[in-house]
């Protein structure tokens, strides 16, 4: 386990969950955007997750499979399906690409900021507690 790769992976979640709360401030947010940066910020916290336990990372945007190999580790995260995190899946692929786009409601956008949050909340305690400091 590098920590470097893993503060690093931990910077760029975090710039995407920067792009995307600057963007909801705005007079006509671009909800697709911001639920695609949400979706990303998860992946990359998981990501994160399973660096640090030197498992190995696959190319996938799948929220589920991620929380399914994070849960290998730890059961705990099994709790995040609780909260429709492998919802954000979605937002990585179908809502870029396509005959027919889609553009989630303000609702659904602030739903899945707070999803990326409670994942960052989650996953960062669970870094903490095998050790890792977060630094902010």
């Amino acid at each position: 386990m590098n920590p470097e790769t893993i503060k690093n992976w931990i910077t760029k979640a975090e710039s995407d969950l920067k792009v995307g709360k600057d963007e909801m401030q705005t007079e006509n947010p671009a909800t697709d955007a911001i639920c695609f940066h949400m979706q990303q910020c998860v992946e990359k916290y998981l990501k994160a997750y399973l660096i640090f336990n030197d498992k190995e990372i696959r190319r996938t945007h799948d929220i589920g499979e991620l929380i399914k190999s994070c849960s290998e580790i730890d059961k705990d995260f099994e709790k995040l399906f609780d909260i429709n995190t492998d919802e954000l899946t979605h937002y990585a692929v179908e809502i870029r690409y396509g005959d027919e786009f889609y553009f989630p409601s303000i609702e659904e956008t602030k739903e899945a900021i707070e999803i990326t949050e409670k994942v960052k909340d989650f996953v960062s305690k669970k870094l903490k507690e095998k050790g890792f400091w977060l630094e902010k």
